[in-house]
């Protein structure tokens, strides 16, 4: 059965769409997946699934967040070896840069097609020194300034075609580690 990591999109942010994580894994479980763990307050969760569709993935558990909740938020999925290539393919990091100061968007199901023309509208020179590169379904950020100022991160927050749920580069290891610790 895959391995694989749910991140919830505007979930326990800026004190709206509160959803307590161990509601979100007893929600999980519901779904039908198992070894479901948590991490940190903000809508990260690793699991195992017998489904390998990890779009039917992000329905049911939007689906089922719905129906109890009331909140309808999105959630991008991606599988042990998604987010492993994710890691591998930082362009920043490959270029040595603090991974401190690096972010990655997940793009939600059903944007990649308009990802690239979206992306492509972006004058990223005019954000200096902040930076972002597409690849495949991420894009990739480094905000040496922080994320929490940064123009570039709230122009591709609010483009349409690139909508998707950020993480800080911390998180990412993080998860892929527990994602590790389910064999």
């Amino acid at each position: 059965m895959p391995a694989a990591v749910a991140l919830l999109r505007g979930i326990n942010v800026g004190g709206r769409a509160k959803l307590p994580m161990a509601d979100l894994r007893r929600m999980a479980q519901t779904c039908g997946f198992e070894e479901v763990r948590t991490y940190i307050q903000s809508g990260n969760m690793v699991f195992v699934t017998a489904e390998t569709e990890m779009g039917k993935v992000a329905e049911l558990l939007q689906r089922q967040i719905a129906e109890e909740t009331g909140m309808h938020g999105e959630v991008a999925v991606r599988t042990r070896d998604e987010l492993d290539r994710c890691i591998a393919d930082n362009p920043f990091l490959q270029r040595g840069v603090d991974a401190a100061h690096c972010h990655v968007v997940f793009l939600l199901a059903g944007v990649e097609k308009e990802a690239g023309a979206a992306f492509a509208k972006l004058d990223l020179p005019s954000y200096a020194p902040d930076e972002a590169e597409l690849a495949g379904r991420e894009v990739y950020m480094h905000m040496p300034n922080g994320l929490g100022r940064s123009k570039l991160a709230a122009d591709l927050g609010r483009a349409r075609g690139l909508a998707g749920t950020a993480r800080n580069w911390r998180t990412v290891t993080k998860l892929a580690g527990m994602l590790g610790e389910l064999d």
